[in-house]
């Protein structure tokens, strides 16, 4: 019998279309699920309809920056388990710092490599196996 496995829904949050785009193809050639939003109010409202089993939120944001929009996932009962990536063109101490006191579960310095990308959900999401869909 064959075993179908529903595909791992990932939230890209980030107000750069290169960034959405980059990351969306990335993770659907690996069978992932993927929706985008723009900014944290945009995500927040996703959030709520498709529950993602990890998110990735870009720190500078317009509206919602990254740690609020962080800050308000984790404190949603529903939500405070979902693993909450930031992803940062700053690989600084300090943002580390104050992605940890918000809640975040890990930090991805951009430009991030598919490597980085997909070595977050493995880590964070246990027993997503990455399928890599022939491209014909």
């Amino acid at each position: 019998m064959e075993q179908h496995s529903e595909s791992l829904k990932v939230m890209v949050i980030d107000d750069s279309k290169t960034i959405r785009r980059t990351a969306e193809t990335l993770l659907k050639k690996v069978g992932c699920d993927v929706i985008t939003a723009v900014d944290g109010f945009d995500a927040l409202a996703k959030i709520a309809d498709s529950h993602p089993g990890i998110i990735f939120v870009d720190i500078m944001m317009p509206r919602l920056d990254g740690y609020q929009t962080c800050a308000l996932i984790k404190n949603n009962s529903a939500f405070k388990s979902t693993p909450v990536i930031m992803l940062s063109s700053k690989d600084g101490l300090f943002d580390k710092a104050k992605g940890r006191i918000v809640g975040s579960d890990q930090y991805l310095t951009k430009p991030f490599s598919k490597e980085e990308l997909l070595g977050a959900i493995k880590t964070h999401v246990p027993g997503f196996v990455p399928v890599e869909q022939a491209t014909t």
